[in-house]
């Protein structure tokens, strides 16, 4: 009779081990998953992040590369537009003299507009290291400077 109290004693015991064993696990489980959505939200936050950051910089690189390409796509038609110019203009006169004005001014025209051309280029490219400076870089200070929070 006192062995089978024992016995029950002891099972009743174990049963409550087993129960508090698996209520803990149950907890643990909880917090795990909990703390596994921060860590992947976290991760989220800063992919999005360093995706604006490149979102950003592709936009001024193809804002530069579009502002380079234009200025070259008029500078090549104002170059075909002068040399017929100055082409027709050396073909039908018949002054020497004014033929040989007409060829100093379509030198100086050529070297004049081929510095305007590449002034806009330099330009283009320091405003872009400009915004690179200011925009991008205030950026990434942002994003570096963002307080972490604890999960």
């Amino acid at each position: 009779m006192v062995s089978q109290v024992l016995i029950i004693i002891c099972l009743a015991g174990a049963a409550t081990l087993l129960f508090s064993g698996f209520r803990l696990s149950n907890q643990t489980r909880k917090r795990l998953l909990i703390l596994n959505a921060h860590r992947i939200a976290a991760r989220s936050a800063i992919q999005k992040s360093r995706m604006d950051l490149a979102e950003v910089r592709n936009r001024a690189r193809l804002l530069e590369d579009t502002v380079s390409g234009g200025a070259s796509a008029v500078e090549k038609v104002h170059k075909a537009i002068a040399n017929t110019t100055f082409g027709l203009i050396d073909m039908f006169s018949k002054d020497e003299e004014f033929k040989d004005s007409t060829r100093k001014a379509r030198q100086t025209h050529h070297q004049k507009s081929e510095q305007v051309y590449q002034a806009v280029r330099t330009t283009n490219r320091a405003l872009h290291i400009l915004a690179d400076t200011l925009i991008i870089s205030k950026a990434e200070k942002r994003i570096a400077s963002k307080p972490k929070k604890a999960p």
